[in-house]
């Protein structure tokens, strides 16, 4: 049978005095003299006495946790996030209580009714693919919960979060396609809901106007970023009338998608198609016939970024009145050779 842990009572009953005596003397409080500070101590040692952390934690209202929503943490992009995620905290001595909402809106909302419920101090969120209600992040305000969103960003006004320079990198991958002799450029994009599905969109359209040439709506096909959605992307693009000889997918993973099928018709062989992607994840290093170019994403960057965000506002007042925090990080073109 496990032995009950002692407890502030225990030790108050066993020295004749009370519990309030003895968690002032533990604390080394002025009001208590040092004998009976170390009558306290020296009974609290021998009992094996540990301070429950959980209560002490509670009365000061923090935890020192700091909850993390990923969609995938299977994508090299969010396990390099939470690794600098993690880092950080610890440097901060705060631990992290890390959950998956596998792109799952139901899924992200229980969540985040979990990390509210343990009382996690803020959370850290890329919000899933499938979510289009951010109603369950408005939910934290009434606990005076802070929330900093990263790289997957929902289309709300006032909200603290870090991403990329999507617009501007979308722009950088069509100057390359260009000088690589390329007129007639798909576009394979993300599902409407992400604010990052529309900053590709953004970039791709002001870029071919500054080359002169002309946007056709046809050549851009949302996804749902599944291997079924990017193949049917890619056979809308090839059954266009403008058929492309370059396609900019939203991110490594469709690209891998969309270049596996592209083999299996035939089209990569006759170097018929090119393809570009964002995030350069080591996955295309070993992939075969791979995406020519990929924008990095810097996930470490951004992550770090959130945490300092997240910290500045756990020393904001609740009474201060605070901007948000709209941080971008500028984004790189790689070249895959």
């Amino acid at each position: 049978m496990t032995a009950k842990p002692t407890t502030i009572k225990v030790i108050a009953k066993k020295l004749g005095i009370s519990p309030s005596t003895v968690s002032r003397a533990l604390h080394d409080h002025p009001s208590i003299g040092e004998t009976t500070r170390n009558k306290v101590k020296q009974t609290a040692k021998e009992l094996n006495y540990e301070p429950n952390e959980r209560a002490i934690l509670f009365q000061k209202g923090k935890t020192f946790t700091i909850g993390v929503i990923l969609p995938q943490l299977a994508e090299a992009f969010f396990s390099t996030a939470i690794s600098a995620i993690e880092d950080a905290a610890y440097r901060k001595n705060y631990t992290i209580l890390l959950a998956q909402s596998h792109d799952d809106q139901e899924r992200e909302k229980l969540l985040v009714e979990k990390m509210k419920n343990h009382r996690v101090d803020g959370l850290i969120v890329s919000v899933g693919k499938t979510t289009t209600n951010f109603e369950h992040f408005d939910y934290l305000k009434k606990y005076n919960i802070p929330v900093v969103f990263f790289d997957r960003i929902p289309p709300l006004k006032n909200i603290h979060y870090v991403a990329c320079n999507i617009e501007s990198a979308s722009t950088d991958i069509v100057d390359f396609l260009v000088k690589r002799g390329h007129r007639t450029i798909g576009l394979i994009n993300g599902p409407s809901a992400l604010i990052a599905t529309g900053q590709r969109k953004e970039g791709y359209i002001k870029a071919l106007q500054k080359n002169r040439l002309k946007f056709d709506p046809t050549l851009v096909v949302d996804c749902d970023l599944t291997e079924s959605g990017s193949k049917d992307a890619l056979e809308t693009l090839m059954a266009n009338k403008r058929k492309p000889s370059a396609i900019v997918t939203f991110n490594d993973y469709v690209s891998a998608y969309a270049i596996k099928h592209a083999r299996k018709l035939g089209l990569i062989t006759t170097n018929e198609l090119e393809f570009v992607s964002y995030a350069n994840t080591p996955m295309i290093n070993f992939m075969e016939n791979g995406p020519v170019a990929s924008i990095e994403q810097f996930p470490s960057v951004q992550a770090q970024k959130a945490v300092d965000v997240l910290f500045d506002l756990f020393n904001t007042s609740e009474n201060e009145s605070q901007a948000y925090y709209k941080i971008t990080v500028d984004a790189e073109l790689v070249e895959n050779n």
